[in-house]
């Protein structure tokens, strides 16, 4: 599996932001989705992650009620969507594929698209 993220951008803190997770492959809808991100100076957190079929959504807790992470499979696209964004938001985003249900093993990345927050 490959992907490509976009949609990132620069916005003011209290805006919204879409980022974008494409794929290729003929798999993509048996891949858990998951997205993290890197602030500058700071290691990689886990954001959220979404089961194969999109039942099944996970959060962490600095974004929970503010972002929502959805998939198309048809599209092979997977979305974060960035609500209320805060300046602590600025980071590069990347989307991860997991071949497991469960786990923090993601196997495939994107190349990362940056989301700068402005206060």
């Amino acid at each position: 599996v490959q992907l490509q993220a976009s949609g990132g951008g620069l916005v003011q803190a209290g805006g919204s932001l879409r980022v974008s997770c494409a794929a290729s492959g003929r798999t993509f809808s048996s891949y858990r989705m998951g997205w993290f991100r890197q602030a500058p100076g700071k290691e990689r957190e886990f954001v959220a992650a979404i089961n194969w079929s999109g039942v099944s959504t996970y959060y962490a807790d600095s974004v929970k009620g503010r972002f929502t992470i959805s998939r198309d499979n048809a599209k092979k696209t997977v979305y974060l969507q960035m609500n209320s964004l805060k300046p602590e938001d600025t980071a590069v985003y990347y989307c991860a594929a997991s071949p497991l249900a469960t786990g923090s093993r993601y196997d495939y990345w994107g190349q990362g698209t940056l989301v700068t927050v402005s206060s």
